[in-house]
Formats: C-alpha cells, structure tokens, sequence
C-alpha cells in the first residue's frame, strides 16, 4: 500500500484545493461566503475520503463516497463559472484537474471490486474446505 500523499489521485486532489483556496480569494463577497465555502468543503471531503480509502481494505463504499464528492465539486465549479466568478481559464484548469481526479476514483474503486471479489472468493474456498476437513 503506497502512503496516502504518494498516490497520484491525491496529489491532483491536493493542487485542485490549493486553486480553489486561491480562486476563492478573488470571489464577489455574496458567492465567497455560500458556494466558495461549500467547494472548500467538498474537496476537503474529497481529499480525507482519498486517505481513508487509502488506510482501509474494504475501500469502495470511501472511493464511491469520493466520486460523489467529485461529482458535487463539477456542479459547485460549473454554477461559479455560470455566475461569472470564475475565469474562464482557471475554470478549465480546475476542470481538467477534476477529470483526472474522477477517472482515477473510477479505474480505483473498479480494481478494489475485482480485488474485493477476489478475497470473497478465497474467504469462501477456505471456509468450505476447512469445513470439509473436519
């Protein structure tokens, strides 16, 4: 298991955040303090739930937790640009950035499901003849 902050997901999560953080800065007051503080907030979600996914096992219920995390992130971004609070540049970077992050969270949370399934599958052969045994 690689540490949390090595993971290529995370670090992309990581320098979506510090953007926002600074695009936030530059917001009309009135979308700052609602839809600015709510963004921080859901890719702050986004980047613990990257971690915690990271530290378990069983890490799909946490990747797909993310993944609506990221999914609410687009939403929150799209409606910043619609109001004109973002520029158009910075609007596609973090885009791009959220692209990268979804498709990583997306070929992840797949691996874990073939893996879980796996390790299901061995739990059961070895139950099965350990009980056969007896």
């Amino acid at each position: 298991m690689a540490t949390y902050d090595q993971l290529p997901v995370y670090k992309v999560t990581y320098d979506l955040l510090l953007l926002i953080f600074q695009t936030c800065q530059n917001m009309e007051r009135d979308y700052k303090f609602t839809i600015g503080e709510n963004l921080k907030k859901e890719v702050i979600e986004l980047i613990v739930n990257v971690y915690r996914a990271n530290c378990r096992e069983d890490k799909r219920d946490l990747i797909g937790t993310a993944r609506e995390n990221a999914e609410v992130t687009r939403l929150l971004l799209r409606l910043l640009q619609d109001l004109k609070q973002i520029k158009l540049e910075k609007f596609v970077d973090m885009n791009e950035k959220l692209e990268s992050i979804s498709k990583q969270l997306a070929a992840w949370y797949k691996k874990s499901k073939t893996f879980e399934g796996e390790s299901r599958k061995g739990d059961f052969e070895r139950n099965l003849f350990s009980e056969s045994a007896d």
